[in-house]
């Protein structure tokens, strides 16, 4: 099977796959009262769907098959066998995502991509299309190790549709617990719903695609606690949050407010490149220095 008819393939069956399972998340939910939807949401979550898929298309060509492709014709070795060659890129895939996520949590001028993700305070399967719009432009870097390694950019490309897939079944409400065994190992929906918490304890944990691994062996791991219920979105509403523009572009227009402070430059960047929240005066917090002053008043 050639490039394009795969892609063709997977998005020809993808796209059904979704509309049913979401449908039938929203036929349960309505019939139990839980109503997991509206239909504003879900509108805000479609429509940041599409402005990240046509600008991915716009800048595919320009990134995948000009970077990537140099990347891959100056790899450093070549793998032979079909199911090391899949299995590894996998792996590596799932990690390099990983490594994206983390810093768009811990770097602020990503974050105000990234942010948009986060935004809503409902938490269903539409929520995992809630896209962060520019992360098209730069998530191609992530992947230049991996074509240097010998995987070809429509394979790298491939793979990450396949793990894309997995990162928006998570977003749901409806599976309570997988197996211990499945937990130990793989992200489950009730990682993903502690990832999406605006509650002090659970800021900035579980950062894994499919694999669960990454966070446990890099400290960003949290389970989520009976006695602690997840309060969905931001720690800071958006403001006017029906207006398309405010909920991609309200995290820059603050950064923009810090900059225009008197302050020296070096300040300056920290208020782009320090971790979310992060202030030269202590006005706003990170989600560290939050913990760390939830543990010291309960201590």
């Amino acid at each position: 099977m050639n490039t394009s008819t795969r892609e063709a393939w997977f998005l020809f069956a993808s796209v059904p796959f979704y509309l049913i399972v979401i449908g039938v998340e929203i036929f349960l939910s309505n019939r139990q009262g839980k109503r997991f939807y509206t239909l504003k949401d879900t509108f805000q979550n479609i429509y940041l769907s599409l402005i990240n898929g046509g600008l991915d298309l716009l800048l595919r060509g320009l990134f995948y098959l000009s970077v990537l492709m140099w990347s891959y014709r100056h790899h450093f070795f070549a793998i032979e066998n079909t199911w090391i060659y899949w299995t590894l890129l996998f792996f590596l895939e799932d990690f390099a995502f990983y490594i994206e996520h983390r810093i768009d949590h811990y770097c602020r001028i990503f974050w105000a991509v990234h942010v948009t993700h986060h935004s809503s305070e409902e938490f269903n399967l539409t929520t995992g299309f809630r896209s962060s719009v520019f992360q098209p432009v730069y998530r191609f870097i992530y992947f230049v190790p991996i074509a240097l390694m010998g995987f070809h950019p429509a394979d790298i490309v491939f793979m990450y549709s396949i793990t894309q897939t997995y990162g928006i079944l998570v977003h749901t409400k409806y599976i309570n617990k997988m197996p211990r065994w499945f937990e130990a190992v793989f992200v489950s929906p009730g990682h993903h719903r502690v990832h999406h918490a605006s509650n002090i304890r659970y800021l900035d944990k579980n950062m894994g695609m499919c694999l669960i691994i990454w966070d446990k062996l890099f400290g960003t791991f949290q389970e989520e606690l009976p006695g602690e219920p997840i309060r969905y979105g931001l720690t800071k509403p958006v403001a006017h949050a029906g207006n398309p523009f405010k909920i991609i572009f309200h995290e820059w227009q603050n950064i923009g407010t810090d900059l225009r402070k008197k302050i020296p430059f070096t300040t300056r960047l920290k208020y782009i490149f320090m971790p979310p929240g992060w202030s030269h005066d202590g006005s706003s917090k990170t989600a560290d220095q939050l913990r760390k002053e939830l543990i010291a008043n309960k201590e």
